[in-house]
This record gives structure tokens, C-alpha cells and sequence, in this order.
């Protein structure tokens, strides 16, 4: 009769890494969740501070101090493509020096769990930092209207 069972409903055992890949995924959705919120609040503070300055000459050097930073940090995100691209490169040379090396079956998947771990890390990179360069353009933008409207 067990055996009968076994067959019809088949026992589906929980993989090893099934718990820590949704967990990955899970850490991964509420760091962009993080990196929008935090744009949108510092965007957000950069409307109000603009709308409620009274004298035109205020909101001009609020303007200038936000575009500084924010130029500032739009070469660094802008700099981290340079990163991540060089980081590309890397996982494609690992990738070819895995293949010609052939230690073996344990040590091959090894090196291709961490290849597809820095590639999912880097993608998720990317990502944020194109989140980042979006907000910092509309507080660019913002602040531009600013100084040419009166």
C-alpha cells in the first residue's frame, strides 16, 4: 500500500537553495522598494524646498546647491556602468576559463553558481542605478524650471 502511494502522489522534497533564492529575491524587490522610496522622498523634499521659498534669488541657490549635488551623483551612478560593464567582462572570462580548465563536475558547478551569482548581483546593480539616474534627472529638471521660471 506504501508503495502504491509513493506512486501516485509523488513527495516533492524542498530543495537545499529554494529558501534562500525567494529570500534573495524577496531582499532584492525591497532594495529597489528602498532605492525608489528614497529618491522620491529626497525629489519630493527638493519640490517643497523650491515652492516654498519666497524670494527668487532663495530659490535660485537652492537650485544651484541641489544641482551640484545632483550632478555629483549622477557622475558616480554614471561611473558605475563603467563598473558594471567592466564587471560583464570579467564574469565572460570566467566563464571561458571554466570551460577550459574541466576539474571537474563539483568544482565546475561551483564556479558556475558564483558566475551566476555576480551576475545576478551586478544586473540588480543596474538596476538601482538606473532608478538613481531617473530621479536625479527629474530633480535636475525641477530645478531648472525653477531657475528660468519666476
Amino acid at each position: 500500500m506504501r508503495k502504491i502511494c509513493r506512486r501516485l502522489i509523488p513527495v516533492r522534497r524542498p530543495q537545499i537553495g529554494a529558501s534562500e533564492t525567494i529570500r534573495g529575491m524577496c531582499m532584492q524587490i525591497l532594495g529597489y522598494a528602498y532605492r525608489f522610496t528614497s529618491n522620491f522622498v529626497f525629489l519630493s523634499l527638493v519640490y517643497f524646498a523650491l515652492n516654498y521659498a519666497e524670494k527668487y534669488q532663495h530659490r535660485v541657490i537652492i537650485a544651484v546647491l541641489v544641482l551640484v549635488y545632483a550632478g555629483m551623483h549622477a557622475v558616480s551612478a554614471l561611473r558605475s556602468f563603467n563598473f558594471f560593464q567592466r564587471i560583464e567582462r570579467l564574469e565572460l572570462e570566467a566563464r571561458r576559463l571554466a570551460a577550459a580548465a574541466g576539474d571537474g563536475p563539483s568544482s565546475a558547478s561551483a564556479r558556475k553558481q558564483i558566475v551566476g551569482d555576480v551576475s545576478v548581483l551586478r544586473h540588480a546593480g543596474e538596476m538601482k542605478s538606473y532608478i538613481d539616474i531617473l530621479f536625479l534627472a527629474l530633480v535636475i529638471l525641477l530645478c531648472i524650471t525653477k531657475i528660468v521660471t519666476d
